[in-house]
């Protein structure tokens, strides 16, 4: 008897705000989660060389503040529609950690490079979701290393499940779903997360 296969989701809300409310906010979102850690990161953006079909995005991370760290290869498909989900950003979604050469990996898969960024901030761990807040820094051209971000540069919010999810009957997309929420709800007044579909 042939298996069906299960799709694996991501399940995110995003915000922004600006640098004279960090204190605030890193506070809150501190006293809620369950430990805390530096981020920095090196994201590279790849889009597909074919791209009659619908597209694949694919992200290669790595993370800067672990010199022994390799890269971990994200796919994403498009989000499921709002009419399916109204309150969260659900996509389809993948990863694999990648020894050697993760960048030429990509592009023998048939992926080009997009873009790049690099993501300097906090990394908070609130039960099964992370709480990842940053600001993107520049990109120097002549050396393609990464300058600190201004004083005035947005900072992101991402609240997202740690890993990828399925949805079954002892693990329903709703457990995360309600989990963003509760975070949406503890961030009222100081921070608006919404649906994004990226």
């Amino acid at each position: 008897m042939a298996q069906a296969h299960i799709q694996s989701y991501e399940v995110a809300l995003f915000g922004e705000f600006f640098s004279r409310d960090l204190t605030p906010i890193l506070a809150r979102i501190t006293l809620h989660s369950e430990s805390s850690e530096t981020l920095h990161t090196r994201e590279v953006v790849f889009e597909p060389v074919n791209r009659d079909s619908d597209p694949i995005l694919l992200r290669a991370r790595k993370d800067l503040t672990d010199p022994d760290a390799g890269w971990t290869l994200f796919s994403y498909l498009a989000p499921e529609s709002v009419r399916a989900h109204p309150e969260a950003t659900v996509r389809p979604w993948a990863t694999v950690r990648v020894l050697g050469d993760a960048l030429s990996f990509a592009c023998a898969l048939g992926y080009v490079r997009r873009s790049q960024i690099y993501k300097k901030g906090y990394l908070f761990r609130r039960g099964m979701l992370i709480i990842q807040m940053f600001q993107q820094e520049k990109i120097d051209l002549k050396t393609q290393e990464p300058v600190p971000a201004s004083a005035d540069t947005l900072w992101e919010v991402e609240v997202k499940t740690a890993f990828p999810m399925q949805n079954t009957q002892e693990t329903p997309l709703r457990l995360a779903i309600d989990a963003v929420l509760e975070v949406q709800m503890l961030m009222k007044g100081l921070l608006d997360l919404r649906r994004q579909d990226v």
